[in-house]
């Protein structure tokens, strides 16, 4: 996979055997305004690699994006997702008004109870022929 890019590329990782953060992923692979985003799964060597590198917990409960040598988790990372989607899904960052230790804990309530709420998969998403180049190892 050619990736010479990569270091100007927001990055989101995602657990990979959780069904909502497919769903997330599949979303912005269909409403991303220009294509930027590349994926890992938080269980690929890629993954790994990047949540030591920003010094992340191997147990984070969130959805990441490494954007500008930054590492931006839970609602702050939805926020960084927003950027790149038409600017009627930007309308979400309304909720920017509210406390970050609020929004963070509204966010981990969803993330604990995700696999019950949303089921989980035996294995990572498999990124259709067309999406690969977008998805790092």
């Amino acid at each position: 996979m050619d990736h010479s890019n990569q270091g100007d590329r927001p990055i989101l990782l995602f657990d990979g055997v959780c069904n909502l953060c497919n769903v997330v992923v599949d979303f912005i692979l269909r409403y991303e305004v220009d294509s930027r985003f590349l994926f890992a799964s938080l269980q690929s060597d890629k993954g790994k690699e990047l949540t030591e590198k920003y010094h992340l917990s191997k147990d984070i409960d969130s959805v990441i994006v490494i954007k500008s040598g930054s590492a931006y988790c839970h609602a702050n990372a939805v926020f960084q997702v927003l950027d790149v989607l038409p600017w009627y899904f930007r309308i979400i960052k309304v909720f920017k008004i509210l406390p970050n230790n609020l929004l963070i804990a509204g966010y981990k309530l969803i993330a604990k109870n995700r696999y019950r709420f949303f089921g989980k998969r035996e294995t990572c998403r498999l990124p259709k022929k067309e999406e690969r180049m977008r998805f790092l190892g």
